[in-house]
C-alpha cells in the first residue's frame, strides 16, 4: 500500500526523468563508463532531495517548483556531465546558473517563511525583507560554489572555472609613463612555451566565468524574490506564486 501511495504523488515529470535516469545508467553500464553510471546513480539520489526537504524543513513544494528542481538536477548531471551539454551548448552553464539562483531564493524564502510563521519567534518580518534574505541566501549559496570551483581548479586542477578567449588587455601596468591610466591593446595571438596560438585573443583564466555566473544567479534571484513578494501581499492567492512558492505545513 505504501509503495502505490509513493507511485500516486509521482508526477509526469519525474517519472518521465527517473525513466530516462535508468535508462542512461543502464545504456553507460553496457559502455563501460562506470564513471557516469555512478553520475546517474547520483542523480537518482539528488531526485531525493525534494522529498527530504519537504520532511525535514516542514514544508510542502509546489509541483511546479519540484519540477524546476528535478529538470535542473537532469540538466545538469545527466545532460551536461554525461553528455557533454556544458562543451556543445555554450549557454548551457550560464542557463543553470541562472535556475540556480532561482531555486536557491526559493528554498531561502521558505526558511524565512517558516521562521516568520512560527509561534516561537516574536519578530515578524515584511515581505520586502523576507524576499530580501532570500535573496540574501541566494547569491551566498552561488558565492559559495565559485569559490568551490575555484578550490577544485586550484587543487585538482579540474576546468570548472570555464576559460574564455578575450581580443584585448586593459591596464594601467601598462602604461609607460608608470601612471593610472589605462592602456588598451588587441590581442591577436599568444606565445606559450614558444609555441604560437592564434587564439584571436588570449586565455582569461577563470574571472569572466565566475563573474558571469554570480551575475545570472543574481538575476535567478532577483525574479524569485519579486515573486515572493507578490505572493506574500496577496496573502498566497497569486496563482503562479502559489505555484513556485514552498508552502508551510499547518501544525
Amino acid at each position: 500500500m505504501i509503495v502505490r501511495e509513493n507511485i500516486k504523488k509521482r508526477t509526469t515529470v519525474e517519472i518521465v526523468l527517473i525513466a530516462l535516469v535508468l535508462l542512461s545508467v543502464v545504456r553507460q553500464f553496457f559502455l563501460g563508463s562506470y564513471h557516469n553510471m555512478f553520475l546517474g546513480i547520483l542523480t537518482l539520489i539528488l531526485f531525493m532531495i525534494p522529498e527530504l526537504i519537504e520532511k525535514k524543513v516542514g514544508v510542502v513544494i509546489p509541483t511546479g517548483l519540484k519540477s524546476i528542481i528535478l529538470i535542473f538536477i537532469f540538466a545538469a548531471e545527466i545532460l551536461g556531465e554525461i553528455n557533454a551539454f556544458y562543451i556543445k551548448i555554450p549557454i548551457w552553464d550560464t542557463m543553470l546558473h541562472t535556475t540556480n539562483g532561482f531555486l536557491m531564493a526559493a528554498i531561502g524564502f521558505a526558511l524565512i517563511d517558516l521562521f516568520n510563521r512560527s509561534e516561537r519567534f516574536s519578530l515578524k518580518m515584511s515581505p520586502y525583507f523576507v524576499a530580501f534574505t532570500a535573496f540574501c541566501f541566494s547569491m551566498t549559496v552561488g558565492v559559495v560554489w565559485e569559490f568551490f570551483e575555484f578550490g577544485m581548479d586550484w587543487f585538482f586542477h579540474t576546468d570548472m572555472q570555464k576559460d574564455w578567449i578575450l581580443p584585448a588587455i586593459s591596464s594601467v601596468k601598462l602604461d609607460p609613463a608608470g601612471a593610472n591610466n589605462p592602456v588598451r591593446i588587441a590581442v591577436e595571438s599568444v606565445v606559450i612555451n614558444g609555441e604560437e596560438w592564434n587564439f584571436g585573443g588570449y586565455l582569461d583564466i577563470g574571472i569572466v566565468d565566475t563573474m558571469k555566473d554570480l551575475i545570472v544567479n543574481f538575476i535567478g534571484a532577483v525574479v524569485f524574490s519579486i515573486i515572493g513578494i507578490i505572493y506574500l501581499k496577496q496573502r498566497g492567492k497569486g496563482k503562479l506564486a502559489s505555484a513556485l512558492i514552498p508552502q508551510v505545513k499547518d501544525e
